[in-house]
């Protein structure tokens, strides 16, 4: 796991909060959104996106400070802003590491705010015991509040890798991302097998991870996309290979995704991301292996 001018749009949905007409606010909030993450990953200048984001950012926090407690129909702009939030906090943030957890912490926040508008039942269950939590989470059935909370949740634990009591809630996350696939393998063009692809390749089998189980979520990943998520390839690469010391494994995926056009619907920004990461990967292979 790695560490996103005004557009016309923005300029209408600022006319539109100047009405002061609080549900078109709440549409227009979420529809933004949904259209600027989608903008945000066909994007194949990441430099832009880093400048340009946290504005962004703090326009989401404003409308959701403006947001009235408990109403359901606020979780679709909560959830959305997770993703952001926690898509810059994993990819820009850089060396600041303190960034990286105030904004992956926000992203916590609002993902579990979103999920306990839309679900108290999961609400309750997020500070019960891991068996409690794995059988509401089992018992769901629409993948995305699972998704939202999951990854946010990923990118929590990332941020705060030393911190025992965030790695202790691994288990947590798993559930939540093995429900994600089990609903819908494809999903987010099934990124939720990124994730545990990861997760399961995070320490040897002698010591309880799952390196093959974690191959096979790459794989999965890889094959839905088509080919076309070059960032399943460098991370197998990173995660899996170099754990396994598969050091033929993990140059051809490298070679694949420097060669690989990075321009692809949903894909372009995270494939230009992944081939900057692959560059780094085949340098420091060379004292790795």
């Amino acid at each position: 796991m790695t560490r996103f001018a005004p557009s016309p749009w923005l300029s209408a949905l600022l006319l539109t909060l100047l009405t002061g007409c609080a549900s078109l606010v709440q549409k227009a909030g979420d529809r933004f959104a949904d259209n600027f993450g989608a903008a945000i990953l066909d994007s194949d200048d990441p430099a832009s996106v880093r400048d340009g984001l946290p504005a962004y950012l703090l326009l989401l926090d404003s409308l959701i400070a403006g947001q009235k407690p408990g109403e359901k129909g606020d979780a679709p702009l909560l959830l959305a802003a997770a993703k952001l939030n926690g898509a810059y906090a994993g990819n820009f943030t850089g060396d600041d590491h303190e960034h990286a957890r105030k904004l992956s912490q926000k992203a916590l926040a609002y993902a579990r705010r979103g999920v306990c508008l839309l679900d108290s039942e999961l609400c309750a269950a997020l500070d019960q015991d891991q068996d409690h939590f794995a059988a509401v989470v089992a018992s769901r059935r629409d993948a995305e509040p699972l998704y939202a909370l999951g990854t946010a949740w990923v990118g929590y634990l990332q941020a705060n890798s030393e911190d025992m009591v965030a790695i202790a809630d691994l288990p947590r996350i798993e559930a939540l991302l093995n429900q994600v696939v089990a609903l819908d393998p494809t999903h987010d063009h099934g990124q939720a097998y990124v994730y545990l692809g990861v997760l399961n390749s995070l320490r040897p089998e002698s010591v309880g991870g799952k390196p093959e189980q974690g191959r096979k979520f790459f794989e999965k990943a890889i094959e839905i996309s088509g080919g076309r998520n070059l960032y399943a390839k460098a991370l197998m690469a990173q995660y899996y290979a170099r754990l396994m010391f598969d050091q033929p494994l993990h140059d051809k995926l490298l070679e694949e995704v420097l060669a690989a056009d990075p321009k692809a619907p949903g894909f372009t920004l995270t494939n230009t991301l992944a081939q900057t990461l692959a560059r780094k990967l085949q340098e420091s292979g060379k004292d790795y292996f």
